[in-house]
């Protein structure tokens, strides 16, 4: 029956989109962040689900998309060079049949976000995006906030839609995209035009953010929880009030602490007792080897790399209450692994793709948080009601963006398309933008009138 509602829901949604072709590109979207094909027991997964949407997505940008007000940035030409990259480096990998594996989800998720700022060539397009990525991320974060509130979750335990643990349906993964949409739920619910922003959508925008906030609580990732702590200090830089919105903040998180689990509160407290924790120092002595590798082979192992590692460590012994006063255990404990992953964007880009890639990579993410915050200033101040819209979009891009640059310090996120769609956005607006401006610049004041109404 599962299999049955899926396929009726895209069969209906792809029979609209042969009427506007431009829902194709939606439509990929849902089965990227949502993956019905793995929800389902045999239809969806037995067919190549995403190929076939992307190519008729291209296909209908092909054919019935006007050209003329395509656009593009030099970051768009960087995505294209990363992913040249990324082939060669998969050529030369050490790991060639791992690496494989990898790069044949990695060149979807590049050749999508390098495909998006082709077709989103309007408002109403960007924001249909947005509004697919909110939601579609929302399937899956209701239903963990449901399942938190009800005194589920922990850490790897937390089952959302099913009991998988990759892509979004990772704990430390659908953390960090929970606390990355809130910027953009917020734009939403104040500018959005698909749904008017009245009463009901501000109730589930509410809604919505207080699951996004459960969503660390369950899974009980510390990402998600520096996530957080991260988006406080960028909204306190917009907020009027910002004594009462402090004060705010603080008398939530008390009210809060007496609901937390214990298991969270635990967890929580190796964040600042790293070095007693053996999570947090694996990881350390595997970027410590990620650095050692590079500097033998700085354009890097190609992906998954990481397989190569073998690391020894010291790990301070934590103090166990049973034993007795007088029992004389180690300091410290040796411990040794092989294998480990990196466990943050950073060193995943620098082990695998060595200098050139990392670099790459940063200029991608940073010039987008530079980009945005010239576009806030340039239209902060401007009093046009039909530009009301631009100057919030670009905070909460920028937002958005830093909370995933800080999110990825701790996990291994740098090729998930959910991002690599907020990259696509910021290109889009960027361009969109640009166009706009060019053609207000010459075009006489009928036009303008029409190009403002656009």
């Amino acid at each position: 029956m599962r299999d049955l509602i899926f396929v009726g829901y895209i069969a209906l949604i792809m029979l609209m989109a042969f009427k506007r072709p431009f829902l194709f590109t939606l439509v990929y979207a849902y089965v990227d962040i949502v993956s019905p094909q793995r929800l389902s027991y045999f239809l969806l997964n037995s067919i190549p689900l995403s190929l076939i949407l992307f190519a008729l997505a291209f296909a209908g940008f092909a054919l019935g998309d006007d050209k003329k007000d395509v656009r593009v940035s030099p970051r768009w030409f960087l995505l294209i060079l990363l992913l040249g990259y990324c082939g060669y480096t998969t050529s030369v990998a050490v790991e060639p049949v791992a690496a494989l594996d990898k790069w044949n989800w990695v060149w979807k998720a590049l050749v999508f976000a390098a495909f998006l700022p082709l077709t989103l060539r309007t408002k109403l397009r960007m924001e249909a995006t947005i509004l697919t990525m909110v939601l579609c991320a929302s399937a899956l974060i209701v239903t963990g906030g449901i399942k938190t509130a009800a005194g589920g979750g922990g850490y790897g335990s937390l089952v959302i839609l099913i009991d998988d643990n990759s892509g979004l349906f990772e704990g430390s993964i659908v953390s960090c995209v929970a606390i990355t949409i809130i910027p953009l739920i917020l734009w939403l619910a104040k500018h959005g035009t698909i749904f008017k922003p009245d009463w009901k959508v501000r109730a589930y925008a509410a809604c919505l953010i207080f699951a996004c906030l459960l969503i660390p609580v369950g899974t009980q990732a510390r990402t998600g929880i520096v996530c957080i702590a991260v988006l406080g200090i960028l909204l306190l830089r917009y907020v009027r009030h910002r004594m009462l919105y402090l004060g705010a903040v603080a008398l939530v998180g008390l009210a809060a602490v007496p609901f937390l689990p214990s298991s969270f509160t635990t967890r929580a407290d190796t964040i600042k007792n790293y070095k007693a924790d053996e999570s947090a120092s694996t990881r350390l002595a595997v970027w410590a080897w990620t650095w050692e590798y590079v500097k033998e082979h700085p354009l890097g192992g190609g992906f998954d790399v990481y397989r190569q590692n073998r690391i020894r460590y010291d790990m301070e012994q934590k103090s166990n209450p049973a034993q007795p006063a007088d029992y004389d255990a180690p300091a410290v404990r040796e411990i040794v692994d092989e294998g480990r992953a990196f466990h943050s964007s950073y060193f995943e880009m620098l082990g695998e793709q060595g200098f050139p890639g990392l670099l790459m990579w940063l200029i991608i993410h940073l010039g987008g948080v530079w980009r945005m915050e010239v576009i806030s200033r340039l239209y902060r101040k401007r009093n046009r009601p039909d530009e009301a819209w631009v100057a919030p979009l670009a905070t909460a891009l920028q937002n958005s963006q830093i909370v995933y640059l800080v999110g990825s310090l701790f996990v291994g996120i740098a090729f998930q398309t959910f991002f690599y769609m907020l990259i696509a956005l910021q290109i889009s607006f960027d361009t969109y933008l640009a166009r706009r401006r060019k053609e207000a610049a010459w075009k006489p004041i009928t036009s303008r009138r029409k190009l403002a109404e656009a």
